[in-house]
C-alpha cells in the first residue's frame, strides 16, 4: 500500500515549479496533482490516455470536446483518449487529481 498526503503532494508540486506533479506510476495506471491559478493557460493536449479528473479544491470551466461545464471542489469527470480538453475562467486557485490509465509516458 502506498499512501498520499495531498498537502505534501502540493508542497512537492510547488518546489518543482511546474503546473504537474506526477506521483503514481504502476503498470495500468498513473496519478498526478495539477494546478492552475487564475490567469493561468491550461497548455495539455489531447492525451493517448483515458483520463479522469477529481477537482480538490478551486473553480474553473473545462472544456472537453464540445461540451463545457463549471467545475469545482467534488466534480469528478472523465475525458476518453484522444479527446481535446483544457481548463479555462479559472476563478480560484484549481487542485486537480489526475489519474491516467493505461499510464502516461
Amino acid at each position: 500500500m502506498r499512501v498520499f498526503r495531498l498537502d505534501d503532494l502540493e508542497a512537492e508540486r510547488a518546489r518543482g515549479r511546474g503546473a504537474y506533479l506526477r506521483f503514481l506510476k504502476e503498470r495500468n495506471i498513473s496519478a498526478g496533482l495539477f494546478a492552475l491559478s487564475p490567469g493561468d493557460t491550461d497548455p495539455q493536449t489531447p492525451h493517448a490516455q483515458d483520463e479522469i479528473y477529481q477537482v480538490v479544491s478551486g473553480r474553473a470551466r473545462l472544456t472537453v470536446g464540445d461540451e463545457t461545464t463549471t467545475v469545482g471542489r467534488g466534480s469528478v469527470v472523465y475525458v476518453p483518449a484522444g479527446v481535446p480538453h483544457r481548463f479555462h475562467d479559472i476563478t480560484e486557485e484549481l487542485r486537480v487529481l489526475v489519474v491516467f490509465s493505461p499510464p502516461e509516458d
